[in-house]
């Protein structure tokens, strides 16, 4: 593992021009680590905008495989990293060794995933509408579209996601593949592995031969606002609150050049179990639900948040069962104090509430989190309230019982955008309910059935966003490999020579990749 500076990446060099000191600290004990981080100065910040807008034209104009290569070379160098690392990131999150092996490896499996989606081309959308000098009553131009990069992409670590969605993570993998340039804000609450992270990422550029101010990195608190506001940076990658996430929106749609955020921010992602099911495996269900609710301390944006099923004897037992079921689960401790005292917050709000009940969970108490279970009255959802849409980061979960159909269907339709949305149904009774695919496809970026919404594959087709305010752009995704398409923008080009064309637009199309040619989709030389 390399020596822990606690400096700033900007440029291909480490600064540390600033006074102010942040501190890491063990997530378990509470004990400050023995390192110190200097908090980026406004010039640090500056320079590490100006360094990747420097770098930006070398590095848009690399070949996809070039970048492909890079990405594999990052994939490789966070592959190497040794099991002291490992330790390093258990102490800075309380997650277990194997929770972060397997976060690594989805991490590096992101890289190699972008790096595939380069080397096959269909990220440039190219398409060609050759000229018809004969049209009547006016000709044609010969008129050619592909994608390219927007820019120095500014990118926020998540708290949850120390690797996945950190400082090599999903914003950054699919911006380096775009061809953009970043700036990343470490996180306060894993410091030191985001700086072993960004060494193994400057060691995959430096063997790459990447242009410096590829990868930058600031640390410090309240250094986000002049990054997202400086003028060199085109576009923002954002995980975390919905707070945060909307203040950084503002920030952004304020710029006198306004530029997007891709900000994941909330969501309850709702459970509906329909009755055929719960009358044919409720004890499944339940120990099920309850994993999914407790996994990693809830600490996930794909907790199922909210339980909803129609009313009736068996629903009433099968809540006793999951209510039996929490109270044995142990605590577990959170990632840091400020995300324990968000969850103890959550909880207060909902007991303070009459029309919620407290149905299982014992008494928070000590640095650690006790799994929780509520029931509230579906007038508050359907009433609007804001408390039953309002995501708990934690292990606890609500129940909300619907008098019959129409009344689910009326739930569906007051729930606020979310990333995902599970039935749990046997396979009659699922196309006897098929209106609630065409419900929650208004409502969520991701549906399954028997199955839940923890654990997010890293493929092609996955979709990791929704409508507001789970994500502040419902159009992308920051998991799979369309999270490409954020970074990316359509540039026409007409009348263009063939020798000025980028390649994946020359006549003879010599990256072999498949474009849409006067309306058909072809692999043709022109």
């Amino acid at each position: 593992m390399s020596l822990i500076t606690g400096q700033n990446f900007i440029g291909g060099q480490r600064r540390a021009d600033g006074s102010i000191i942040v501190k890491s600290v063990d997530a378990s004990t509470g004990e400050t680590l023995p390192y110190s981080f200097h908090q980026a100065t406004p010039q640090e910040i500056d320079d590490a905008a100006r360094a990747a807008a420097c770098a930006f034209p070398a590095y848009r104009s690399l070949s996809a495989v070039k970048r492909a290569d890079f990405l594999d070379a990052v994939a490789e160098e966070l592959d190497a990293l040794d099991a002291e690392f490992i330790e390093l990131v258990c102490r800075e999150t309380a997650l277990p060794a194997a929770r972060i092996q397997g976060e690594r490896a989805r991490t590096s499996g992101q890289m190699r995933l972008l790096a595939n989606v380069l080397r096959r081309g269909d990220f440039y959308g190219a398409r060609i509408d050759r000229a018809l000098p004969q049209r009547k009553p006016l000709p044609r131009s010969d008129i050619r579209q592909y994608r390219t990069a927007v820019g120095p992409v500014a990118v926020f670590g998540a708290s949850n996601f120390p690797l996945a969605f950190s400082t090599a993570g999903g914003d950054t993998a699919s911006a380096l593949a775009a061809g953009c340039p970043v700036v990343f804000k470490a996180h306060s609450g894993h410091m030191a592995t985001a700086e072993q992270v960004a060494n193994a990422i400057l060691r995959a550029a430096e063997s790459c031969g990447m242009p410096a101010g590829v990868f930058n990195m600031i640390y410090g608190t309240g250094v986000g606002e002049a990054l997202v506001k400086h003028p060199l940076i085109k576009a923002v990658g954002f995980t975390g609150s919905l707070k945060g996430g909307r203040a950084l929106c503002d920030m952004a749609a304020a710029r006198p050049e306004p530029i997007p955020v891709f900000a994941e921010m909330s969501s309850i992602n709702p459970v509906l179990i329909l009755p055929e099911a719960l009358a044919n495996r409720a004890e499944i269900i339940a120990k099920e639900l309850v994993a999914s609710v407790v996994q990693g301390c809830g600490q996930f944006c794909t907790n199922p948040g909210l339980v909803i099923g129609i009313r009736s004897e068996a629903f009433s037992a099968f809540q006793a069962s999951v209510a039996t079921l929490i109270n044995d689960q142990p605590a577990q401790t959170m990632l840091n104090v400020g995300t324990l005292r968000s969850y103890n917050d959550g909880l207060q709000h909902l007991h303070a509430h009459p029309d919620i009940v407290h149905l299982a969970g014992s008494k928070q108490q000590g640095n650690q989190a006790q799994p929780q279970l509520f029931k509230a009255d579906i007038s508050l959802l359907l009433e609007g309230a804001e408390i039953l849409q309002e995501e708990i980061f934690g292990p606890t979960s609500i129940f909300v019982e619907v008098a019959d159909r129409v009344q689910l269907n009326a739930a569906l339709n007051a729930l606020h955008g979310q990333l995902t949305a599970t039935l749990i149904g046997e396979p009659d009774e699922l196309l006897e309910f098929a209106e609630l695919t065409a419900l929650l496809e208004l409502k969520v970026g991701r549906i399954l059935i028997n199955g839940y919404p923890t654990g997010v594959e890293v493929c092609d087709s996955m979709v990791h966003g929704g409508p507001y305010p789970a994500t502040s752009d419902s159009r992308g995704t920051s998991v799979g490999t369309l999270a490409i398409d954020r970074f990316l923008r359509p540039v026409c080009l007409q009348n263009y020579p063939d020798s000025l064309l980028p390649d994946a637009l020359k006549d003879a199309n010599p990256l072999n990749i498949l474009r849409l040619v006067d309306g058909y989709p072809s692999r043709d030389t022109l």
